[in-house]
């Protein structure tokens, strides 16, 4: 995934939309980008994650007026909501990008311009029809009962003079890289969806709307605003310093990875690379697009009222049992169905009776019959390449089940042994089990230190302690 001579791993999320506070979804990406993120820093690479909102466009505009507030100060209350949401869930973010930010609104006018130079740009009168919701233009195939899949609603039909990008004449080449492995799309139904999008036959694109609210304007033409999410796409050149810090810029970019919701893979798989193509850019290494997430099997939505808070359920439960939730429920990638009878089923069993029981009877038996003295314990990391192999590609709940499988039989071999009637008779053995204990329970924290950072901590800070002592439970038990 990465270039091993650079050293470097840079890795971005969507940057999500403040028409609204973050819900479970947009967590759920987001944990996972920092995760990834984490096992990178752990491996020694020089790592960059890049998060942040998404702060232009008409759905902004309505939003704050909807809210009896300038379009600036409602961005600036929303997006405080998420930055404040992913330090709450533990996510450690190397840079949070706005998009209203002067940095980025220089950043994309000097792409436009370069966009113009090369060619792949003309004018035309269009006429399409519009979801406000995604800030896009829809096919009627892409309609279900003439709406709007995602938002349940008729786009509008929208007729005006815009200026086009040639995107065209992008598809034999993004084809070629894409089948060339140059640029990686996963799961791999994406990646098929995608070259069957691109082999039905690539149309321009608008990359300029007439009379949007709240916009960047085109820079060779002020009657125009650059379309919105072409402004975004470009948060990922913007944030490590295009054409304003080169030495940064060259040193991560291109992008190791995007991570991003399956409903935006068109926009990161084609119309991106392809610009990028245009001015002369490298194109990203791979994206990597999840699932969609639903509770208690109905879609979240604000009609329904079913949106989880990701913010309330870590000040209940602890960031560390959310994050471990999401990831070891669902293979990161499908679709997945949550809730929190099923986060608390997680906390008391995985948590709480699985590896909360280890680490206490474990600490308990070794203050006991060790005096709390286990210097031998074996402190270097052992067989983690498999998991590690698992979490680098993104397959969490494989690499958790691997993880909770070591769990189940270091406490199953504490009920076969019997330490406490053993000591009786072989004490010498059961100092030979604990510290073998012990050295796997260090492992276990280095494996679970990108997943659940505060608590592989607290493991380790047990372990090495001058003398162990029966640790306070990890996890406590919810009735």
């Amino acid at each position: 995934m990465n270039n091993p001579e650079r050293n470097k791993f840079y890795i971005t999320t969507p940057i999500y939309y403040v028409n609204d506070k973050p819900h479970i979804g947009s967590a759920y990406t987001t944990i996972a980008a920092d995760c990834l993120a984490r096992l990178h820093r752990q491996l020694g690479e020089e790592v960059h994650l890049l998060t942040g909102t998404a702060e232009h466009g008409n759905k902004i505009a309505q939003s704050a007026e909807a809210a009896g507030k300038d379009p600036q100060e409602f961005v600036n209350e929303v997006s405080a909501k998420f930055s404040l949401a992913w330090d709450t869930l533990g996510i450690a973010p190397d840079d949070f990008i706005r998009t209203s930010e002067e940095r980025h609104v220089k950043a994309v006018i000097e792409f436009f311009k370069k966009l113009k130079e090369s060619g792949k740009v003309y004018e035309d009168d269009y006429e399409g029809l519009y979801c406000i919701g995604c800030e896009a233009f829809k096919k009627e195939s892409e309609l279900v009962n003439g709406l709007c899949p995602l938002h349940n609603k008729a786009p509008e039909v929208v007729k005006e003079r815009n200026w086009f990008f040639k995107l065209s004449d992008y598809g034999a080449i993004l084809t070629e890289k894409i089948e060339d492995g140059e640029l990686i799309i996963a799961p791999n139904s994406r990646r098929n969806e995608i070259l069957s999008f691109i082999k039905q036959g690539l149309e321009d694109i608008a990359i300029s709307r007439q009379n949007a609210k709240f916009a960047i304007p085109l820079p060779w033409d002020e009657s125009q605003t650059i379309y919105v999410w072409l402004d975004e796409l470009f948060n990922y050149c913007s944030a490590i310093g295009y054409e304003s810090n080169k030495e940064q810029f060259n040193k991560f970019w291109p992008a190791d990875i995007h991570v991003v919701g399956k409903d935006i893979i068109k926009f990161h798989c084609i119309i991106w690379p392809a610009l990028l193509l245009a001015i002369g850019e490298k194109i990203p290494a791979k994206v990597f697009a999840n699932g969609f997430l639903t509770v208690d099997g109905q879609k979240i939505s604000k009609s329904l009222g079913n949106a989880i808070d990701p913010v309330e359920l870590a000040q209940k439960y602890g960031s560390d049992a959310v994050r471990y939730f999401l990831l070891r429920e669902i293979p990161f990638g499908q679709d997945g169905d949550v809730s929190e009878e099923k986060l608390k089923a997680r906390y008391n069993g995985d948590l709480a009776n699985g590896l909360g029981n280890l680490v206490s009877r474990l600490t308990n038996m070794v203050e006991k019959f060790l005096d709390g003295d286990i210097e031998q314990y074996i402190a270097s990391p052992k067989d983690l390449s498999e998991v590690f192999n698992d979490f680098s590609s993104l397959n969490f709940s494989e690499g958790l089940n691997k993880i909770w499988a070591e769990i189940a039989w270091a406490n199953q071999l504490i009920d076969k042994s019997k330490p406490w009637d053993l000591y009786k008779t072989d004490p010498a053995k059961v100092e030979e089990l604990l510290i073998n204990l012990v050295a796997l329970l260090y492992d276990i924290a280095i494996k679970l230190a990108p997943i659940m950072p505060e608590t592989a901590d607290k493991i380790r800070k047990i372990i090495e302690a001058d003398k162990i002592v029966k640790a306070e439970p990890l996890f406590a038990k919810i009735e």
